[in-house]
């Protein structure tokens, strides 16, 4: 080694993985060191983990070191004969006594020379029988050689018997004991034949018939059955369900229904133009007696069968003639209505000519019969021609009332109007059911399935529909029923073209918008829309979801209500009106997401506000389109005590707001009661659907202060104090006591901001000035870091160490499993080496 690179370590404290003082510093020896160290410590807390028990020797002098080793010896020996001596333990096989197992040596049975045979019945124990070592042993040569008997001598052996001789035997050996329990069998069926004659005969014996008469005596009733059993009965009997027919698709539904209305419009078509379907029929031509049928066909077997029953003559129609015999009955029950006095009038006449020709076959004068035939064919030709005038002129009077029917009634098809004018003029003058199944009709048989213009059609009709409602509900009088019918059929079109209905809806919305902003940049002001505007956004709720966060078309409307809230001044009682239906729908709209809607707090205020007589000091402030000062303040004051008794509870309809104008004082004022006892009744809705609102107290605080503060409650009617103390019951239980706002004592913490941290650049090398404890600080800082680092290390290296251990013993122990395995498979091989020397022996003796 070179002086040179010997390196001496000298260190005051004995730290695990440091070097001590003692240790030189040569290349490689510092890793051995380590490695000696850690098989000294870390290696033994491995090796006793989880381990209590510890060897402790307590042999006789094992730590005294004044004794010789050969006394020691000695010694130990003696004190071992002392502690054995008088021992008398079964279980000490140190011990001189004999263990023996079924009377025999354990040390004999161990050397294996005698195998005792438990299974084998042979009185000799200990050997194995022939027939078990043949098969195990011997391959079978055993069986060959025959049993010799205890009399025979031993020195005499038969012959081997061959493998065919021994197979018969076998069989013949199964054989008879088939056929011995066959004989078993038939000798039992025998036993219990016998066995039962014998009893039937004494049975005979034993047993007496009781005479009828005390049978009758000793019947008992039946018992009824009982009504489950009855229920399982009959459900036993019921019919099990059969499969029904398949579901038909929508466009095999929408062609048979267009089949329908085109069936049932060419029915009422026929009808209206007097066309009656038999006479379209076929009727049977007149046959002269001199026709001899030359182009006669035979459709059908018109043969009968002739039999006889009771002793009279009866006529039955063949199998196959049966049917269409039933069809022509059928046809023919209707003209033969008609028919019959025609027939009547022919069968008279047929039966008089037979007789007069009787007459003339006796005188036998033909020139007389052909005369008188022709006068009566003559006159028998003008009665028909006068009978079937009078029967034309009944039928046309007949038909006249059907034609009349059949043109009051509604066609069965029709066309998609392409204009709203068109539209109108089908629904023109007609009933509100006769309009519904107008446009039910013109749905179904113009199905989009059916053919290829029908959708964009059908999407029009929507928008032509919705310009029919509007004009219904800008009329003198509305027809508000009307338009609620209407509904349907636009829900049903909405649901078939979602899209265009979308479309139509927000294009009459934004027209809305956009009209009351022009309206609102020239006035400077806006009045509330007419009544179709506030019918279409009722209908917006109808036709689509009003849940959603945002929707295509809800928004939209909910954004131009809030603005109708917001921006139109309440100058009339209609304004009145129509400001408290927008509130009304404003509910409806959020009922599902309770979303807060502060225009219909702040509008409720305000009509609370103009229902209060003038007064300096509030309490409250009032937000626009409410002002505190002007014409339109006082709108539902009612100051007139007669108003104020006569006035009922009742609802306020839309109708009334184009006859406002004509009603009197009387009914003015109970309408303004009526819209404040509605303004009680939402504002009892706000405060159930807002109660979960954190700032639900702060949101209803100045209509609580209007409500409880300034209100003359005592001069209202019974019932509207009634809905008044309803409304404040909701809030008061409903509402947090209001705490003021107050500042906090303390100064808030700022909050982190993302200002650059400046730190000052030093040069690189030197030492950072600064007080004694800062720098004692800093030295404790990177004294730490390094202890952590070296820790780190040496953690790593022990397990490393504990790491290569493991591996050192598991490898060791699958070494010492391989060797044993071979070794056993070794000997094994040897056995069975012997095993075949010794069969091969056995063989060629």
């Amino acid at each position: 080694s070179n002086p040179f690179e010997v390196k001496v370590n000298r260190q005051k404290f004995n730290i695990l993985g440091r070097k001590t003082k003692n240790d030189v510093g040569l290349p490689g020896v510092s890793r051995s060191k380590a490695i000696k160290k850690r098989t000294q410590t870390l290696l033994k807390e491995y090796k006793e983990k989880d381990k209590a028990n510890v060897f402790n020797d307590r042999r006789f002098g094992e730590y005294n070191t004044k004794i010789s080793p050969e006394e020691k010896m000695m010694r130990r020996f003696t004190l071992e004969r002392q502690q054995n001596y008088g021992k008398k333990s079964i279980y000490n096989l140190n011990e001189d006594e004999e263990l023996t197992h079924y009377g025999q040596s354990l040390a004999d049975i161990e050397k294996l020379n005698d195998i005792v045979d438990s299974d084998s019945d042979t009185e000799e124990r200990g050997t194995l029988s022939a027939e078990l070592t043949a098969a195990h042993f011997g391959g079978g040569g055993g069986l060959l050689r025959k049993k010799v008997s205890s009399g025979q001598e031993d020195e005499e052996k038969e012959k081997p018997k061959s493998r065919k001789e021994l197979i018969e035997e076998m069989i013949a050996k199964s054989k008879l004991e088939k056929h011995e329990r066959q004989t078993r069998r038939e000798s039992a069926l025998e036993l219990t034949e016998k066995l039962d004659n014998d009893w039937k005969e004494i049975q005979t014996l034993i047993a007496r018939k009781t005479p009828k008469s005390e049978k009758k005596d000793k019947e008992v009733e039946k018992p009824k059955p009982d009504e489950y059993d009855m229920i399982v009965r009959e459900l036993g009997f019921e019919m099990k369900a059969k499969p029904s027919e398949r579901m038909k698709t929508e466009e095999e539904l929408a062609k048979e229904e267009q089949a329908r209305l085109q069936k049932l419009e060419a029915d009422r078509l026929r009808r209206m133009r007097g066309i009656d379907e038999q006479e379209n029929k076929q009727k049977p031509s007149h046959v002269s007696a001199d026709d001899l049928a030359d182009g006669f066909i035979l459709d059908k077997d018109d043969r009968l069968l002739l039999s006889y029953k009771d002793g009279k003559m009866n006529i039955e129609i063949e199998e196959g003639n049966i049917e269409d015999e039933e069809e022509g009955e059928n046809d023919e029950e209707e003209e033969g209505k008609e028919e019959e006095d025609e027939n009547e009038e022919e069968s008279e006449e047929e039966s008089a000519n037979e007789d007069e020709e009787d007459d003339a076959a006796d005188s036998h004068s033909d020139l007389q019969s052909d005369l008188e035939s022709d006068e009566e064919t003559a006159e028998s030709k003008d009665q028909k021609k006068q009978k079937t005038s009078e029967k034309q002129s009944q039928s046309v009077e007949e038909q006249d009332p059907k034609k009349e029917v059949a043109k009051s009634e509604l066609p069965y098809t029709f066309a998609v109007p392409e204009s709203c004018e068109t539209l109108k003029s089908l629904l023109a003058g007609r009933t509100i059911e006769e309009q519904l199944t107008i446009l039910e009709r013109i749905q179904k048989f113009n199905h989009p399935s059916l053919a290829v213009g029908n959708k964009a059609k059908l999407e029009k009709l929507f928008g032509f529909l919705l310009e029919y409602i509007g004009e219904l509900a800008t009329l003198d009088l509305p027809d508000l029923r009307t338009i609620d019918k209407l509904v349907l059929p636009l829900y049903n079109l909405c649901q078939m073209f979602p899209e265009a209905a979308s479309d139509s809806m927000k294009f009459i919305l934004r027209d809305a918008a956009h009209e009351m902003e022009e309206v609102l940049e020239v006035k400077g002001r806006a009045p509330f829309p007419g009544l179709d505007i506030l019918i279409y956004l009722k209908i917006t709720s109808l036709l689509f979801p009003t849940s959603d966060f945002w929707h295509p078309v809800v928004t939209p409307a909910f954004l131009y209500m809030s603005q109708l809230l917001r921006k139109c001044r309440i100058t009339t009682l209609q304004d009145v009106i129509k400001g408290l239906f927008v509130c009304c729908l404003f509910l409806e709209y959020v009922s599902l997401s309770r979303r807060f809607v502060p225009e219909l707090i702040n509008f409720l205020l305000g009509i609370l506000h103009i229902s209060l007589p003038k007064k300096k000091a509030q309490g409250y402030t009032v937000v626009h389109p409410f002002t505190t000062a002007g014409k339109n303040l006082e709108l539902l004051l009612v100051s007139d005590k007669k108003d104020l008794e006569s006035w009922q509870k009742q609802k306020v309809p839309l109708s009334i707001l184009t006859r406002l104008n004509e009603t009197s004082t009387t009914e003015n004022n109970h309408i303004r009661l009526s819209c404040l006892a509605m303004c009680f009744d939402l504002i009892k809705r706000c405060a159930v659907l807002y109660e979960s609102l954190p700032s639900f107290h702060e949101i209803m605080y100045p209509v609580r202060i209007l409500l409880t503060q300034h209100l003359p409650v005592k001069e209202y009617p019974e019932q509207m104090q009634e809905w008044y103390h309803s409304a404040v019951k909701e809030i008061e239980s409903k509402v947090i006591p209001y705490i003021p706002l107050v500042c906090e004592k303390k100064k808030p913490v700022p909050l982190k901001q993302y200002t650059p941290k400046i730190v000052k650049v030093l040069e690189f090398g030197r030492k950072q000035a600064g007080s004694k404890k800062e720098q004692e600080r800093r030295q404790l800082i990177q004294k730490h870091k390094r202890e952590l680092k070296g820790a780190i290390r040496e953690i790593r290296k022990d397990n490393q160490f504990l790491a290569r251990m493991q591996l050192s013993e598991t490898m060791e122990r699958d070494a010492a499993r391989k060797r044993k395995v071979k070794e056993l498979l070794g000997s094994l091989a040897t056995q069975e080496g012997e095993w075949k020397a010794m069969k091969r022996k056995k063989g060629k003796n």
